[in-house]
């Protein structure tokens, strides 16, 4: 016989002592005991414990959850007290979905399941024991709740085992870098060098991890390095800007691009790693408060961004659920500091989530800038329910940034013209992509007179590292990783770069398929050799003659160029000759202390490139450059060819200028004569050669 939860067991006068009843214990609460019974009170029931439904004898207090809101036999005036909110042993946010409120995965799960903030599910594929605080971006590093199960790969190497080898190259790394113990003040106040410092290990990092796992794949373990990379970075406290401010992040710029949500965490410009609106809380006429910091409009609302100075900006949540109904938009959290940010009138950060065509399925994040909301109200989505809208204006005063991504596009759309253009294409066709000359500075009307060739021109090539190599027969699809293809064992089987041609690791001799290999032309290893992948123009500075940039986002490790031009000896260096690259002059490497070898040519590799070479000729020296060059290898039996390839440092954005690090000269050796730098660096030598 079962009661109803409320009644009264000792209600009835004949007690049923073989009925059998339904008890759950309690285990979190305490017993209590009546007080001392009054003298004067009637004897209390036969029983010596009393039931936890009641009746209690005089001096016994009820306790929750017993003495229920729902009782039918117990008098709302008999209460004492009112009764608390039930308070849940384990706290888990609802996940809702919307513009920057998005409710974490359960603890425990093997896959971290989420939504980001254009709607899309993602899953990071494995547990680390990190978790985020979607709404303070605050980390929680609890590594007792990891459980990881060993997993082998086709090669019988267990995936443990890759752990350990990130472990080991991200522990190196952050050494190189000096990034193992950075200052708490100078982490907390960061500065340009610092932010690009940690972003430059990320994708270091990432790309280490994407080649790591794609050598050892498992079959059906979800792949996010980004993620991976970032949760490393995030437990070993690699970030910049940890201090959560109102206005400008130090060592961010307006136009300052970001390919992973991870990134803005790690920069201090947006700390939710998912949600699109991030706020802090300050004390207003001694009450606490929030105000909204910054937001990501990525496009995946009822946002409307086209203005490049206005931003109507969609509410978080009351988004359709699994269960098909939608809900309207709560004046809480992200939406609450939006509203508080309108009567305050405090500057909110803006980041503008772009297309990434180099992707079909990535974006491009963008700094905006410096925005204030200037109104809020209330309408109906495309769902039937109500959402807020808030108008962010732009400040004044600040650099282009996602108007000139619009500006760009109207180029490359022929909308408009380019401002300043001299000659539509200085390749004549040469290039799969046009490369205009540019001139908006003076009246110069271009650089000496040159002849344009995509490639290296050899007299004699250098002979083979191994005599009698064997080329490739990767008829269909090209080379692959983990096959017995000749081309990739020579890359220690793996290919050296990504689908989208970024290179997974530096400081090596990349070899990459010959002339006589007969695999396709748009072979994953053929990489500098498939032309120009990007819109370059070449331009004219302000002091150091013409300059080289891009219209697009360049990422970091993507492919750019390689130096073209005619190979000579050494006795055939011009002293007046400007535009030589010379593989035997000192280089610093990518990473101070790098774990590989250094970047180093097997045979002297000088090339001129005054009479004939392509845009690489025009990319300045810089002492703190964005480009750096690597040293390819393309084999023919017993023949070697070798080409400068130029890859990006970090991430570029549009129209910001190509440089590289022309190096040093050897000791005891003759060269060109000092010139002045003009670079503007921190770390400027004062000249270059």
């Amino acid at each position: 016989m079962e009661r109803a939860f409320g009644s009264d067991p000792m209600s009835s006068g004949n007690i049923n002592k073989s009925a059998v009843l339904t008890v759950k214990p309690l285990r979190c609460l305490a017993p209590i005991f009546p007080s001392q019974p009054d003298p004067s009170a009637p004897p209390s029931h036969q029983y010596a414990s009393i039931p936890p439904m009641g009746p209690f004898p005089p001096g016994a207090t009820p306790f929750f959850p017993f003495f229920a809101a729902n009782d039918p036999q117990r008098p709302a005036q008999q209460r004492a007290f009112p009764i608390p909110s039930p308070v849940p042993l384990n706290s888990f946010k609802t996940p809702v979905s919307g513009n920057g409120d998005i409710g974490t995965s359960r603890r425990g799960s093997r896959n971290h399941t989420v939504v980001d903030e254009d709607g899309n599910s993602v899953s990071d594929g494995y547990d680390d024991g990190f978790e985020r605080n979607m709404e303070t971006g605050s980390e929680v590093n609890d590594k007792s709740r990891v459980t990881r199960r060993k997993v082998r790969s086709k090669s019988g190497i267990p995936v443990s085992s890759v752990d350990v080898a990130i472990e080991s190259v991200a522990e190196n790394m952050l050494k190189s870098f000096n990034l193992v113990e950075i200052d708490t003040f100078r982490q907390a106040n960061s500065d340009k060098e610092l932010v690009d410092r940690v972003l430059i290990v990320f994708n270091l990092l990432r790309r280490k991890i994407t080649q790591l796992e794609e050598r050892n794949a498992v079959p059906g373990v979800a792949k996010r390095p980004d993620l991976r990379a970032g949760t490393i970075c995030m437990s070993k406290s690699v970030r910049a800007n940890t201090k959560k401010r109102i206005g400008s992040v130090p060592g961010v710029e307006i136009g300052d691009i970001f390919f992973f949500r991870m990134e803005l965490c790690l920069a201090g410009v947006h700390a939710p790693s998912m949600a699109g609106i991030d706020y802090m809380g300050v004390k207003v006429s001694g009450e606490d408060d929030s105000l909204a910091v910054s937001i990501v409009s990525s496009g995946g609302y009822e946002d409307e961004g086209d203005d490049g100075e206005v931003l109507i900006y969609s509410g978080q949540g009351g988004v359709q659920r699994k269960d098909k109904q939608s809900m309207d938009q709560q004046l809480v959290r992200g939406n609450l500091a939006l509203e508080k940010s309108l009567h305050k009138s405090n500057e909110v950060r803006v980041i503008r989530g772009l297309k990434d065509f180099a992707s079909p399925t990535g974006k491009v994040y963008v700094y905006d800038g410096l925005y204030k909301i200037h109104e809020s109200w209330i309408e109906k989505g495309k769902s039937g329910c109500n959402i807020f809208k808030y108008k962010f204006v732009r400040v004044a005063g600040q650099p282009e940034a996602f108007t000139l991504w619009k500006s760009i596009q109207q180029w490359k759309d022929g909308v408009t013209t380019r401002p300043g253009i001299i000659l539509p294409d200085l390749t004549s066709g040469a290039e799969s992509l046009p490369v205009c000359l540019v001139n908006d500075v003076d009246g110069e009307k271009g650089p000496p007179y040159f002849s344009y060739t995509p490639t290296l021109k050899y007299t004699k090539p250098f002979p083979s590292m191994k005599p009698s190599v064997l080329n490739c027969d990767c008829c269909t699809g090209g080379c692959q990783s983990n096959t017995n293809c000749p081309c990739v064992q020579r890359n220690e089987g793996q290919i050296p770069y990504t689908s989208l041609g970024v290179l997974q690791s530096h400081n090596t001799l990349i070899h990459e398929c010959g002339s006589m290999c007969i695999c396709p032309v748009n072979c994953r290893n053929r990489i500098s050799q498939a032309g120009l992948k990007m819109r370059l123009e070449v331009f004219k500075t302000k002091d150091k003659g013409w300059g080289l940039r891009s219209w697009d986002p360049i990422r970091s490790g993507s492919f750019i160029c390689e130096y073209a031009g005619a190979v000579i000896s050494e006795k055939g260096i011009d002293s007046e000759d400007n535009y030589i690259f010379d593989a035997t002059r000192a280089y610093e490497p990518l990473e101070p202390e790098p774990s590989d070898e250094p970047v180093k040519f097997p045979f002297p590799l000088i090339i001129s490139a005054r009479n004939e070479g392509n845009v690489a000729r025009f990319m300045n020296h810089s002492c703190s450059p964005n480009v750096y060059w690597q040293p390819i290898i393309r084999e023919n039996q017993d023949e070697s060819y070798f080409h400068v390839g130029f890859f990006a440092i970090k991430h570029i954005p549009p129209m910001q200028e190509l440089t590289f690090d022309y190096g040093m000269l050897l000791a005891g050796k003759a060269g060109p004569r000092k010139k002045k730098c003009l670079c503007g660096s921190l770390k400027c030598k004062g000249v270059f050669y």
